[in-house]
């Protein structure tokens, strides 16, 4: 049976009355009376003192504790605070062949957003040169796509000043939130590692910045290969939570070839699983293919633009908690979409007449939001 904690007017009613049964010949309670006040006082002590045991018993298990308790029952289980990571990729400028770019040279976006060359780089025979640069500071806003516009901090002679993305700024994120490091720590102690489960890629792949979700199919290539599909939904929000970048294998497994080397995101979610993952297996690293569903919506024609920017949000909330990149039986059920429009204020009288069945998740396709029919 649950200990039902006293609220600060029960606390005050109790002492109260200990300091009229101890006091029956007098009246410690009149107004300016100091039994009353110091009745009051007692109270409020001992209300903060249930409170302080109240915060150390959520503290003292894994499934409610928080901050750096959550931080360490996670060590526990050596699931660890993802830190904040800086992007990084390759920006192309034209200029005069050997014309010579300094690692350590300033390149800035257009919303003012600066990044760093890294290493020296030279102006080929074809007059491009392609600099390797990272983001000056860690975190999402540093992922750019590719095609966007970038400017040298400097001028250099027989550069070009402007260039632009060629292999998207991929890699950054934002320091771990507690919601993502208990979802983690909890699939750690639920989940034994058992050297290269279905259970243990998931987790590895998570154990990079930016991944919030992940799924594996077993000899999704053929026999002896092993297909890990990942998804970051708040990293990559810009381009719907999908990983940007190649397809692949981590460098790192000598069966490589120039073919199937990841790169981008994949890169750095193979390299992670490479050192933990079975030595036999040979791990590909994909992002699943974007498969928009259409749905034509009755009832809402009168609706306002928040009305159906709300229905919009339902539906793609439902579509992220169900859908997966994996054709195991699994699906998307339109009554748990139907509930969660019938949430939203002024949507009553609503029909969805498409789709009319559930959506069954496919391999390598992910369920996404496509357009809205307001019939």
């Amino acid at each position: 049976m649950p200990f039902t904690r006293p609220t600060l007017s029960d606390l005050r009613a109790h002492v109260a009355a200990d300091i009229t049964s101890g006091l029956p010949t007098a009246d410690g309670l009149l107004r300016f009376s100091n039994l009353q006040i110091t009745g009051k006082a007692v109270a409020g002590l001992a209300h903060l003192n249930y409170g302080y045991l109240d915060w150390i018993a959520k503290q003292g298990v894994p499934y409610t504790a928080s901050g750096e308790y959550l931080e360490a029952w996670a060590a526990l289980k050596k699931v660890y605070r993802k830190t904040a990571t800086a992007a990084a990729g390759s920006v192309t400028f034209r200029g005069a062949p050997g014309r010579i770019v300094d690692a350590g040279t300033q390149v800035g976006r257009s919303d003012s957003a600066t990044f760093t060359t890294q290493a020296l780089a030279k102006v080929a025979a074809d007059g491009t040169l392609v600099v390797q640069v990272k983001a000056d500071l860690a975190g999402e806003a540093g992922n750019t796509p590719m095609g966007s516009l970038m400017t040298l901090g400097v001028s250099i002679d027989g550069v070009q000043s402007t260039g632009a993305v060629t292999a998207a700024i991929t890699g950054g994120a934002d320091q771990e939130q507690d919601e993502s490091l208990f979802g983690r720590m909890l699939e750690a102690y639920q989940s034994v590692p058992n050297g290269g489960s279905n259970s243990d890629y998931p987790m590895w792949a998570k154990l990079v910045p930016g991944v919030t979700r992940a799924w594996v199919a077993p000899n999704g290539f053929g026999t002896g290969t092993v297909v890990v599909y990942a998804m970051l939904d708040d990293a990559n929000s810009a381009q719907g939570g999908f990983p940007q970048g190649t397809n692949g294998i981590s460098p790192s497994d000598n069966r490589v070839t120039s073919g199937n080397l990841a790169a981008g995101d994949q890169l750095i979610i193979a390299n992670t699983i490479y050192p933990l993952q079975p030595v036999t297996a040979m791990v590909y690293v994909c992002a699943p293919i974007a498969s928009p569903v259409p749905f034509t919506i009755t009832g809402l024609t009168g609706a306002t633009l928040a009305t159906r920017d709300a229905v919009a949000a339902a539906i793609a909330d439902v579509l992220l908690d169900q859908g997966a990149p994996l054709s195991n039986g699994t699906f998307v059920g339109v009554s748990d979409i139907d509930s969660a429009v019938s949430a939203i204020a002024a949507t009553k009288g609503f029909v969805i007449t498409s789709p009319v069945a559930n959506i069954p998740n496919l391999l390598g396709r992910m369920p996404t939001l496509g357009s809205i029919t307001w019939a």
